[in-house]
């Protein structure tokens, strides 16, 4: 069941009001590495409220906690509500409540759905950039615009191809759709050499980790503030290591190496024939200790008093990691 039409606040329409939703859970599936599809139904098969492109519903979880999630169906979809949850394992409990715990036939209580992320139904073309589980409002977005003969461009980034939720159902769209895999390609992706192809009228949304949300808005800051378009979700720096990664540069040989959140920078090295000196590896000895050139280290050894890591240019590489995407030390 589809209802016809997008209305855009922008052009002064008034959504639905906002009101409590006693949801039924209908599908839970993997979607990609750590992401679940889950559908939400009314568990009496009625209407649900409408929504627009980059719209989110608020859920509160059978364990209390509330969390905001992006709706990645069609809009004119009126029975189910569609979520792509990431897991972060060192998050607050929320996404691993919903991957250890969601089950069909679930009830959650929501709020229907705000949007804070509006997509301009009057631009005359479209280039959306999503990073990790930030793909999630342009998904619907890409719908929208593939319905409506839209000129648009999608650039997806992960850290590896099999991190990459509904990438199948958008390279089925008729549009431009581009993947990146950090990992498969070398490194992450070049954000100053998209943006500076950017097409004369084209607005830019873009939604993901906070550094590709700062490389987007710095290689957008000469463009008028109506063209480039962000939606933010928080995230500590820690907690965004844990789960996707970081890489370190390596000053002296000028490789460049991924740390995945299951490996220490030790282990990596030593996987790639770099001989470290170690004792403990619980960061205890202090004997792998080594410089940092650039980039912020997470300290998480027992060597360096709290009081030092923040003007102490070394780490611990056997337990530390970093709370920058890149590290690049004195190897």
């Amino acid at each position: 069941r589809v209802a016809a039409g997008f209305r855009s606040a922008a052009r002064g329409d008034t959504m639905t009001p906002s009101r409590t939703l006693a949801l039924e859970v209908a599908a839970v599936g993997a979607e990609a590495l750590d992401v679940l599809r889950i559908e939400l139904v009314d568990p009496a098969g009625g209407e649900l409220p409408a929504f627009e492109p980059g719209a989110h519903l608020e859920v509160t979880l059978p364990n209390g906690m509330r969390r905001q999630y992006s709706l990645v169906n069609d809009w004119r979809e009126r029975h189910r509500y569609v979520l792509g949850v990431g897991r972060s394992r060192a998050g607050r409990g929320g996404s691993n409540f919903v991957h250890e715990q969601a089950r069909v036939g679930m009830r959650w209580d929501c709020r229907s759905p705000v949007n804070n992320f509006r997509l301009d139904p009057d631009a005359s073309s479209y280039l959306l950039i999503g990073g990790g589980i930030g793909i999630t409002p342009l998904v619907a977005m890409a719908r929208w615009c593939a319905a409506g003969h839209k000129p648009w461009r999608l650039v997806y980034a992960a850290r590896s191809l099999q991190r990459m939720a509904f990438s199948e159902e958008l390279c089925a769209l008729d549009g431009d759709v581009h993947l990146h895999g950090d990992r498969e390609s070398g490194g992450p992706l070049d954000v100053a050499a998209l943006l500076s192809g950017r097409m004369p009228g084209e607005q830019v949304y873009c939604c993901g980790p906070a550094a590709l949300m700062d490389a987007v808005g710095l290689a957008c800051r000469d463009l008028p503030a109506n063209i480039a378009h962000f939606e933010w979700f928080s995230a500590s720096p820690a907690e965004t290591v844990d789960t996707e990664g970081f890489w370190i540069d390596l000053h002296r040989s000028g490789s460049a190496l991924f740390v995945p959140p299951n490996q220490s920078v030790l282990e990596v090295l030593e996987a790639h024939g770099h001989e470290i000196p170690y004792s403990c590896r619980e960061g205890l000895c202090g004997t792998c200790e080594t410089g940092v050139c650039a980039g912020e280290p997470d300290h998480h050894d027992y060597v360096i008093a709290p009081a030092e890591r923040a003007s102490r240019n070394t780490m611990m590489v056997c337990v530390s990691r970093a709370k920058t995407p890149r590290l690049t030390l004195d190897l």
